[in-house]
Parts: C-alpha cells; structure tokens; sequence
C-alpha cells in the first residue's frame, strides 16, 4: 500500500558488499525484503538469523562450512540477523571469499547488529535506518490535502504500517499494545544486563510524560527506585533499540545555556500513547503539545535522514527559560526552530539566542507550515 523510501532496495546493492538495513521491530525490514526478492533477477538465498542452523553455520566462522553453505548464489539475504553469534565477521569472510556476492542483513536491534557488523565489515557495508512510515512515504498513498486530514491521527496512533492498514480505531489501538508490550521491548529485555521489566516501563512512563522537556537522571533514579548508572545504562539500551531518541543541549557562547540535561523523543508517537495507555482524542487531551513536538522531531529527523542531509541535532534552552526547541548545525551554520501548535501571535526566537547568534536562521513550525518542514 504505501511506497518505502528505499524501493527500489536492489539499487542500493553493490557486488562485495553488505546493505545492512535496520531500524525498530516491525517498522517493516521484512516486507521491503520481501518485496524486493520478489523482483530481483539474482540467485538468492534468504535465511532468518533465527535459524539455530544458520547461527552455528555463520558463527562458528569455519570457512569451508560457511563458503559451502553460499555456494552457487549471487545474493544472500539474512533476516534478524542480530541474532547470530559474530555475524560481521562471518559476513566479511563471505563477501572477501566469494567474488561479486551481493548480501543483504536486517536487524533490529543496533546495540547488537551494529557493534558486531560495524569494525568487521568497515569499508564493506553500506548502511541503511529504516523508521516507521514518514509523511513523505505516505504521499504514496495520500495527498497533501489529505495528510493534513489525518494529522490528528498521527499524533494519536502514529505511523506504524500495521496501524495504517486499518480505519477501525480499536483495531489501531490493539496493534499498538501488542507491539508495545509483545515486541517493541523483546530486544531489550532479553539482554542479560537487564533484570527488571517493572523498572524499565516506569522509566519509559515517566519519560512519557516529560516529551520536551530537560530530564533529571537524579529524578528518573529516585522515582524508579534505581541508581542513576542504572537510568543511564537503560536509556543507552532504550536508544539502540529504538525506542527513543536522545536530544542534547546546544551551548557556544553562554554561561547561562543549559548543556548537561538532554531530552528525548519518542520514535513513535503511537508507541508514547500505547505506554500511558491514552488514545483519547486531541479534544479531550492536555498533552496535545507535547505530541505535536514529538510528531514534528520524529518527522524532520526522517526526512533528513532519508535524504542523506548531515546535521547535528540539539535543543537550546537557558536558566531562565528562555528555549528553541529544535537546532540544527549543519554545512557550519545554525537553524532555530520552535514548534507550536497553538499560536496566536508571529512565532519569533528569543532575544538572547538572536544577540548570541546573528547568523542563525529562525523559523516557527505550526499546522499551517508544517508538511514544507519536513517533506521535500
């Protein structure tokens, strides 16, 4: 139904190298696999690193065991394959060993797939994030004029592809707490540092609830009832499986900016709302601000990476609450932009960061403006 930013993913296939794609659990890795085996000319082979099989084939980096098991085929497609044992060094033996095969590797997990593929197959591997489905994907299958119809449901529900295969709200609601609860955390919680669930959804509740906002490791530890190393080591985790972005403070020239506390975003809005279990509409909510900050960050951090545009991310804010919620650094210069869902009045920046920083550009992103923000 909606066309992935990726497609045609064999055009991004080279001879000797690996195409890792990866990103959170059911954002849909699998079906763009799928869908591009399905048309691809090569002798493929497909394998799941679920395979106990292939884990030990792959893991044991034997050689002769690994070459027999690619015999005879131009392309190796590998799902999940976070989970075999050293798979960056059995694929760096396969791509230098066998001339001109192609391979394809997904994962969900980046603590996993990228710590293991990354030093292995530097120089041999091209690299591909895959988010749930952004505004630009979805032109695919709506208008301009109809994306703007559907805004409130983006912010509710989000933009997983299972969700939109669906109009019935219950339906949307149920998919959004089977992924919660049955996968978005299965990276995570099967890891062997990790020994309390409880602790973990608390954390992500209580960042539920601070979208937007500097957050305390002293807080989010007293309130959880955990050391602050352990909420670090938790938010690392969190990060690498995607289910949260971090965003830090921006500082250059002011003793007053804030630079130690970060904020973070949630990956899906959908995911925010399926944690605190609210699915209320827009009308009966007092957080609307808080998921529209979320919707636009998550959205712009999509576009610019499906367009290959390099810039640091960061928030500015001072002692005294003087605040931009999005800056972005990139080509050495500075962009200001502040989201707003209610304004009654012309979005302008703070007079400290315009004497700070006179060459910044400034720019308020609301509901009029918002699709030029973040599609191309």
């Amino acid at each position: 139904m909606f066309t992935r930013v990726y497609e045609p993913l064999e055009a991004h296939l080279r001879p000797g190298k690996v195409l890792v794609l990866y990103g959170p659990r059911r954002v849909g890795k699998t079906t763009l696999l799928q869908k591009t085996l399905q048309n691809i000319r090569l002798k493929y082979k497909l394998d799941s690193g679920d395979n106990l099989r292939t884990q030990q084939v792959l893991g044991s980096l034997d050689f002769r065991e690994i070459l027999a098991y690619v015999e005879g085929y131009e392309l190796l497609a590998i799902d999940e394959a976070q989970s075999i044992p050293q798979i960056g060094k059995a694929l760096k033996i396969i791509v230098d060993q066998v001339p001109g095969i192609q391979v394809i590797a997904t994962g969900s997990s980046s603590f996993e797939l990228s710590g293991q593929i990354g030093e292995p197959l530097t120089g041999r591997k091209r690299t591909l994030l895959l988010y749930p489905l952004s505004q630009e994907e979805f032109l695919s299958a709506y208008n301009r004029f109809e994306l703007r119809e559907n805004l409130s449901d983006f912010l509710i529900f989000g933009c997983y592809p299972e969700v939109w295969l669906t109009t019935r709200r219950q339906e949307r609601i149920d998919i959004l707490m089977e992924i919660t609860n049955s996968y978005l955390l299965k990276d995570i919680l099967a890891f062997d540092r990790i020994k309390s669930s409880r602790t973990l959804l608390n954390l992500l509740k209580l960042l539920a609830f601070q979208v937007g906002s500097e957050v305390s490791m002293t807080e989010l530890a007293t309130q959880t009832g955990v050391d602050v190393k352990t909420v670090q080591r938790y938010l690392d985790l969190l990060e690498k499986v995607f289910v949260i972005i971090r965003l830090p403070g921006f500082s250059r020239n002011l003793r007053q900016e804030i630079t130690r506390k970060s904020k973070f975003y949630f990956v899906d809005n959908g995911i925010r709302n399926a944690l605190i279990a609210q699915f209320n509409g827009l009308d009966q909510r007092n957080d609307v601000g808080l998921l529209w900050e979320n919707f636009i960050f998550m959205e712009r951090l999509k576009y610019l990476t499906y367009h290959s545009i390099h810039a640091n991310l960061f928030f500015w804010r001072t002692y005294n609450q003087q605040e931009i919620d999005l800056i972005e650094e990139r080509d050495g210069r500075l962009f200001g932009y502040e989201f707003k869902w209610v304004f009654k009045k012309p979005i302008t920046p703070p007079e400290v960061w315009r004497k700070a920083y006179p060459e910044a550009e400034f720019q308020g992103i609301t509901r009029e403006n918002y699709l030029d923000f973040i599609l191309p």
